[in-house]
């Protein structure tokens, strides 16, 4: 399978200490400088509950679940009084209200939706997570609060979601929007823009792949996307800076039963709120 280039964080800013130490420890040791860039890797910015979140979060009956194989809570978010259920996932230092205006709108359809805050995000505990932690916060509500009409995920939140259901998670339809793709181009794109050597970004893999037991590629976006039978939307901006719309392409190529919306000049947070997508969305569940 041809690789893509600048499949990930392409708009990632470093803060110049970062970059200077990151160097500083590549000096000493390769082994300091992949320690170093997987902590990075995986910890995530909590940012403060924007005012347009608050009311979700304030209607919300809230539970902290426990995820067995993880040993961590999560904080859950319950939305509506809708007998079908919409699962909703957050991309990478987001939170479980995120997605609001997908959700005012599902609730006025008459669903309710159930979402959460991925381990070391917004009110869960924790500092660093990964997409593995993701997946099985996802397939533990599933258990504990499914079955899902259909699942809603935005960035990592879709990746999340595709491989969930490669391991078993059961939807009648699934919605992507910019969402990644290839796991090699994620993390070479994050180690060069710490300026290290592709070598680090090589390391890093193999750190994460002896502590996860499973190989980094086999969680690519594509791969999931393969043996997935239910329709699925895959949403992505033309202009998002954060993940390239080439991601989109590459997942609905592989998908059976995919449909493929790309818009304009939203950029990778804006399309949550845009309200021809959020009526896409709305239409594709219900029908």
């Amino acid at each position: 399978m041809p690789k893509q280039k600048n499949n990930a964080t392409t708009s990632l800013k470093v803060p110049r200490f970062l970059l200077l130490t990151g160097r500083l420890l590549s000096v000493i040791s390769s082994s300091l400088a992949t320690r170093f860039a997987a902590r990075l890797f995986t910890t995530p910015i909590r940012h403060a509950l924007p005012k347009r979140e608050m009311h979700m979060d304030l209607q919300s009956s809230q539970t902290r679940l426990l995820i067995p194989k993880l040993r961590k809570h999560i904080n859950l978010y319950q939305y509506g009084e809708g007998e079908k259920k919409i699962l909703l996932v957050h991309g990478w230092s987001g939170r479980g209200t995120q997605l609001v205006k997908i959700a005012d709108a599902l609730l006025s359809l008459g669903y309710s939706t159930i979402s959460f805050d991925a381990p070391a995000h917004g009110k869960s505990a924790g500092k660093t997570t990964l997409m593995p932690e993701f997946i099985e916060s996802i397939l533990e509500i599933d258990m504990m609060y499914g079955p899902f009409e259909a699942a809603v995920g935005h960035s990592l939140g879709g990746m999340s979601l595709l491989n969930a259901m490669r391991k078993g998670l059961h939807l009648k339809k699934l919605v992507t929007i910019g969402s990644g793709d290839i796991i090699k181009d994620i993390m070479d794109d994050f180690i060069r823009a710490l300026q290290l050597t592709p070598e680090i970004s090589d390391r890093m893999r193999r750190y994460f792949e002896q502590r996860e037991g499973e190989t980094m590629e086999s969680y690519s976006s594509y791969i999931a996307a393969g043996k997935i039978d239910i329709p699925v939307l895959v949403i992505h901006d033309n202009d998002d800076k954060d993940v390239p719309v080439k991601c989109a392409i590459h997942i609905h190529k592989h998908l059976k039963k995919g449909m493929l919306k790309i818009t304009k000049g939203l950029g990778h947070r804006k399309i949550l709120g845009d309200r021809e997508v959020i009526n896409d969305i709305a239409e594709f569940v219900q029908n």
